[in-house]
């Protein structure tokens, strides 16, 4: 129902939504203004990485820090200002509302000095003798008798006072019946003795090092049981409001008699003493509560096993085939540190607010957490893998957030409703329990989008691209592997990826209620169905309402109020109680009546200060950590900010500079008023500058960065300036000389100058060159320009001097030529590498032209048995010391050193010269990771795209070995696997460095339908 009023809502607000199944999550249109919110803010976090990654590792730590601080273990320091962790056992202090025998009746009396100062000497020995008249002398009080000593019978106190002999009897010490009785107090401290008062020196001291004393019956005298309304620092108590002194007994005990008798009487007698509330000594009301220790059961341990084993195996489950991931161990860490990190968070945040968290067992707080996060995590990672390879990295991470945030969002929102409507009905403990989950499952979209997300970006880098591919195709196989496969197998398959109508998305949702629920059960009154009757009942009324305070207990200013003052008991005096008045069960019921307040007269009851917010071990952490936290936190950002650095080294080096991830790989720049007709040719340069010749007979000089430019000076009327028609140009590295060829003429223009250097006279023979390029023989020399002509032969130009010489490269004519830097050798102390020439002729001889010296050598391939044959392009690649021979059905990889044939690549039928390649290298190693191959089909027209990848990860198609790495004897050739696509209609198209193909096509124009035209203006 969440989900339909959520799709209401969006289409109420003008918002579109696909069309989707009615069981599946609302998708938001692509310029739905919260998808672009979210968008845009995924695209800055992974564009921005070194700033998030830090920052929300900080925050974590910055939590996992403080949580020590705030918790403890330790039964001896519960309630001493720190929280205390759940245990493995179900604790409560509840009212009941039956009308049940009760186990023990308890009685107390709170004794108050001035505000909060309980502990001052003329109050603890105004308060032992309270003590020792309600019960009799207590000091040293040792109850313990001899076995074989004489009973007493009932008449003998029925109505006379009872002796300490008699008292000590009925002791529950000494065994366990109707009369027994026992109590605390915080006078036993010091032995129920006014001289141990009087002569102490430090009181506080005293109670801070006899906090973990027991009484006779091995009940320990914590101070959350013999104080009220304490203040604490450095795990200290300072200070105390109330003196508590509790009689626990049995229902026909005389000790109980007499302390409802001589209380009566106090209030008549200290009257001049104490303000006594209520004034007859008589307790206002009583309630029956139920204290319950409850371990885990059998079914609980078995239903708790087996939800967190579910949990397991759809994490790993859906990280099984996760093959587009570098690490699939890494991602699932960064997923468990997530949720920790949320558990940890709202743990703290429980403390710091003074939440108690103590009475549900701790194995249940991840689960409910872990059944959250665990869907909206790994919709988030689909959607990643789901994204286009082609854009960037930071486009995918928000695409795929815009995709799935509001979702997120959505889910979150419907699981605090449903928190906080199970809340507000609960057991105060489970309410407590729903508090932390909504809090995690807070600090959970936190860290989904800071964390997560920036894990995400930092894995999904440029190399990931190639393990799409493999996984891809490792998906296709299997699929063809399992075409037969059981129905129920298919059901979990789509299980995993979130296919079915029966999505993960309401998973967490189901374990909220499902364990809230069972968690209120365990709180419901053994033996009885009232909570079950009353789930299905409306109104509901588990809250029970407290009484108003008196006038006179609202004029003391109470730092606790007894009711609140009894939910604070911690389940360890619990668990000491039950083994003394019931050892064989889990949980009592007793009578508590309400405490005889006694306030010394002359007491200030007026606060001076206000009562700390927040926990005490909060303030403790401020005073005494901060300075610690703030180095380690420094560092700690630090080393995540270097690691992140380290992490994205790659990434830099692969794209050679460091390109921001959130602007698009290509540019378009417009550069205007330069032509009036179609541009037919371009040349550019290293340095920025952009050559191009139009049909109006223009050639134009651009500067790129700067968009500015000029023109080349052209006289149709003077043929030593008329370079028309232009054949082809190239542009110097160094952006200075820019040669034009026609069919009769070199033309150099000097770009710096913007004036023409010289021309030529040439004999091309009818054809345009093969290949034109400057070549630097040098530092500081001025470059020669190189013309490769149709009939196979060279020509050298010098431009300083007139001068100019052939050399033959091949007997036939060239149907190809194509220079490149042969990085195979020294570059002798130049700035370039030398360049070197390869060829290929019409009978499909391959030649390699290198310079030595002055003069270029041209040297034929040998293929030993491999016949020459349509050979129509030879495609180098220089940081492999390798090149491709395009043949009309193959592509060769030949070693350029040693002519061996590495591999031989199957393809369709191919168009001449449209062959191109794509090589993927490792940062500074000669080793081919991948080798995409494009041409056009001969037999459809579509551009094919072929692309091979290693077999295994992290493998190479070819790599060096690093004994010779210049020997193709030493090169490895690893195991393959070929993906192929299909693009149909490409139009003009080119294979692009960085790994991607832009292409630039006609729109094509609907078909038109021989239809008869309406008359009618609708």
């Amino acid at each position: 129902m969440c989900w339909f009023l959520y799709m209401l809502l969006l289409r109420r607000s003008g918002s579109m939504l696909t069309s989707r199944r009615t069981t599946d999550a609302p998708k938001l249109a692509p310029e739905h203004p919260l998808r672009v919110a979210f968008q845009l803010y995924a695209k800055w976090a992974a564009s921005h990485v070194k700033i998030v990654l830090p920052s929300s590792t900080a925050l974590i730590f910055m939590f996992l820090y403080i949580f020590p601080f705030l918790y403890t273990t330790d039964v001896t320091n519960i309630t001493s200002g720190v929280s205390n962790l759940p245990h493995h056992v179900w604790t409560d202090a509840q009212p009941l509302e039956l009308d049940v025998e009760p186990d023990v009746i308890m009685r107390s009396i709170w004794v108050h000095g001035s505000y909060m100062k309980a502990l001052e000497k003329d109050v603890l020995l105004g308060a032992l003798e309270l003590q020792d008249e309600l019960l009799g002398p207590t000091t040293n009080f040792n109850p313990r008798q001899p076995a074989n000593r004489p009973e007493i019978s009932e008449p003998e106190v029925a109505d006379g006072d009872l002796t300490p002999g008699q008292r000590d009897a009925y002791h529950i010490i000494n065994g366990l019946t109707n009369q027994s009785w026992f109590f605390h107090s915080p006078l036993q401290y010091w032995a129920g003795s006014a001289g141990n008062i009087q002569n102490d020196q430090d009181i506080l001291e005293t109670v801070n090092a006899r906090k973990t004393q027991s009484t006779s019956v091995n009940v320990t005298l914590r101070h959350s049981i013999v104080f009220s309304g304490k203040r604490f620092e450095e795990r200290r108590l300072v200070a105390a409001d109330a003196l508590v002194i509790t009689l626990i007994h049995l229902r026909d005990s005389p000790v109980g008699r007499r302390w409802v008798r001589r209380a009566e009487e106090l209030a008549n007698e200290r009257s001049d003493t104490w303000k006594i509330i209520p004034s007859d000594g008589r307790s206002l009301s009583d309630q029956l509560y139920e204290f319950q220790f409850r371990p885990l059961s059998w079914p609980d341990v078995g239903l708790l096993t087996v939800a967190y084993s579910i949990s397991l195996f759809y994490l790993l489950l859906h990280l099984r085939k996760l093959r587009a991931l570098k690490s699939k161990l890494g991602l699932m860490v960064s997923i468990l540190v997530q949720i920790t990190a949320s558990i940890v968070s709202s743990f703290t945040v429980c403390a710091i607010f003074k939440i108690d968290l103590s009475r549900v067992p701790s194995y249940a707080y991840p689960l409910v957490v872990l059944a959250i996060s665990l869907e909206n995590s790994l919709r988030l990672i689909n959607a990643v893998i789901m994204t286009s390879s082609t854009i960037s990295n930071s486009d995918r991470i928000g695409e795929a957030f815009g995709e799935t945030a509001h979702i997120a969002i959505a889910n979150r929102v419907q699981n605090l409703l449903i928190l906080l409507g199970l809340s507000r009905y609960s057991n105060p403990g489970v309410a407590a329990f729903c508090t932390f989950v909504a809090i995690a499952t807070v600090f959970d979209f936190i860290y989904l989008s800071t964390f997560l997300l920036s894990v995400l970006s930092v894995d999904v880098r440029q190399r990931e691209l190639l393990e799409l591919e493999k996984a891809f195709l490792s998906r296709t196989k299997s699929s063809e592997k399992d075409k037969n496969k059981s129905a129920w197998m298919e059901l979990v398959s789509q299980l995993r990826v979130g296919e079915t109508a029966v999505s993960t998305r309401i998973a967490g949702t189901i374990v909220v209620i499902c364990f809230v629920l069972t968690a209120q059960s365990h709180y419901a009154t053994e033996g009885n169905r009232q909570w079950l009757s009353q789930l299905f009942s409306l109104p509901w009324n588990r809250t029970v309402r407290s009484a108003p305070k008196p006038p006179l207990l609202i004029d003391i200013h109470q730092a606790r109020s007894p009711t609140s003052w009894l939910r604070l008991q911690d389940h360890e005096t619990a668990r000491e109680v039950i083994n003394v008045v019931k050892p064989w069960a889990h949980s009592y019921v007793a009578r508590v009546y309400d405490p005889i307040i006694f306030v010394l007269k002359g007491s200030d009851r007026v606060p001076r200060t206000r009562e700390p917010m927040f926990l005490p071990a909060v303030y403790d952490f401020l005073h005494h950590e901060v300075p610690n936290f703030v180095v380690l936190l420094m560092l700690v950002f630090a080393a995540i900010l270097l690691g992140t650095k380290y992490l994205l080294r790659d990434e830099y080096e692969n794209l050679g500079s460091e390109h921001p991830d959130d602007e698009p790989l290509i540019s378009v720049k417009s550069l205007t008023k330069g032509h009036k007709l179609d541009v037919v040719m371009m040349a550019a340069s290293p340095g920025g500058s952009l050559v191009s010749v139009g049909l109006d007979r223009a050639i134009q000089v651009w500067d790129v960065p700067i968009g500015s430019g000029h023109r080349v000076a052209s006289d149709h009327e003077c043929p030593l300036e008329n370079p028309f028609p232009v054949l082809s140009m190239a542009i110097d590295y160094g952006s200075k000389w820019l040669a034009l060829v026609s069919w009769q003429r070199v033309f150099l223009w000097n770009l710096e100058e913007q004036q023409w250097a010289g021309t030529r006279d040439i004999d091309l023979g009818g054809h345009k060159p093969e290949a034109l390029f400057f070549c630097h023989k040098g530092a500081g020399t001025t470059p020669t320009l190189v013309l490769v002509r149709r009939n196979g032969m060279g020509l050298e130009m010098e431009l300083e001097v007139d001068e100019s010489r052939d050399f033959t490269i091949c007997k036939t004519p060239l149907v190809w030529a194509v220079q490149f830097p042969d990085k195979s050798h020294s570059f002798n102390n130049n700035h370039h590498p030398p360049i070197a020439i390869l060829t290929a002729s019409r009978k499909s001889c391959v030649h390699l032209v290198r310079q030595q010296g002055n003069e270029w050598v041209s040297t034929e391939v040998n293929f030993g048995e491999r016949e020459a044959r349509d050979v129509h392009c030879v495609l180098p690649i220089p940081a492999l010391s390798a090149y491709l021979i395009g043949r009309s059905r193959s592509v060769d990889l030949v070693d350029l050193e040693s002519s061996t044939i590495l591999r031989t690549f199957s393809t369709e039928v191919m168009q001449p010269r449209t062959l191109k390649h794509i090589p993927q290298m490792r940062a500074h190693q000669p080793n081919l990771t991948s080798l995409t191959l494009s041409y056009v089909s001969t037999k459809t027209g579509d551009l094919v795209i072929q692309t091979y990848l290693p077999e295994k990860e992290d493998d190479n198609l070819v790599s060096y070995c690093p004994s010779d790495p210049r020997s193709s004897g030493h090169r490895r050739l690893g195991e393959l696997t070929e993906r192929k696509r299909r693009i149909p209609n490409p139009g003009v198209w080119e294979a692009l460095p960085g790994g991607n193909i832009l292409g630039v096509r006609r729109k094509q124009s609907p078909p038109t339908t021989n239809r008869p035209r309406s008359l009618s203006n609708n």
